[in-house]
């Protein structure tokens, strides 16, 4: 088992943009997925936005980024980043989610999502917004 952390970059519109900065600089692999493509258009203005996006390279680098819906706050620097935690296992996701979500203020239940096998959303007492997930692979479909 192993788990790994990722900085997860929220903002506005813009995810696309800023996933292909840090491709040209960092080189690897982009992948995006937009809201038509997810199935979950809330605003069809917003329907070709990210709703989940990374980079991944060889040499370890790895950032996510998502752009918010317009039903949802967002103020650059307020909401900017999620600490992402994946995990190979629904045990090991579970195990820390269980531990996290102690004191804090749950946002997302812990669950299986259209693109996960288990996927939640929680803000620690410090104001921290973390997203642990299991793992899965995007098929591009």
């Amino acid at each position: 088992m192993s788990i790994s952390t990722v900085t997860h970059i929220n903002l506005r519109g813009e995810a696309r943009a800023a996933l292909e900065l840090y491709q040209s600089v960092f080189g690897g692999e982009l992948t995006a997925v937009t809201y038509a493509d997810a199935h979950a258009v809330q605003d069809p203005a917003e329907a070709d936005q990210v709703m989940w996006g990374q980079v991944v390279s060889a040499d370890g680098f790895h950032v996510m980024a998502y752009d918010v819906p317009s039903s949802m706050p967002w103020e650059p620097g307020q909401n900017a980043y999620f600490v992402s935690v994946r995990g190979a296992s629904a045990e090991e996701i579970t195990e820390r989610w269980e531990r996290l979500a102690v004191g804090s203020t749950v946002i997302v239940p812990l669950a299986p999502a259209g693109w996960a096998p288990l996927y939640g959303m929680l803000r620690d007492r410090f104001g921290v917004v973390w997203v642990l997930d299991v793992a899965a692979a995007y098929d591009g479909a």
